[in-house]
């Protein structure tokens, strides 16, 4: 089993930043990817990026392309997501996520985040 934490989440204005961290802990061999999703009230949870751990692909929604940056380190055995130029529809909570081998999920307690002025 994997263990996630999130942290940085938070309020912000429109068009400002936020870096969210997820840190891992426990059978961190066993993990194939990282990703970040986020739910918003009403709303089904939706992927935003994903990190491939071999190799270092990476893959975004179309909805965050060009203002959001999913990165890892592999020494902290945490990966971030930097949001930039945030904006209201960005609302919601994310949610960290690991994919492990055998086709295994781990999921962090998730950490709000609200864009608004």
């Amino acid at each position: 089993q994997v263990q996630l934490v999130e942290s940085g989440g938070g309020l912000v204005q429109p068009g400002g930043s936020l870096r969210l961290s997820c840190a891992a802990s426990g059978s961190i061999f066993s993990i194939n990817a990282m990703a970040w999703y986020r739910q918003a009230p009403g709303k089904q949870r939706e992927l935003v990026a994903t990190i491939i751990f071999s190799g270092g692909r990476t893959n975004y929604a179309n909805s965050v392309k060009g203002r959001f940056t999913i990165s890892r380190d592999n020494a902290k055995s945490t990966v971030y997501l930097q949001m930039n130029s945030l904006k209201p529809e960005d609302t919601a909570v994310y949610y960290c996520n690991a994919q492990r081998v055998g086709g295994r999920n781990d999921w962090g307690q998730g950490t709000q985040v609200t864009v608004s002025s």
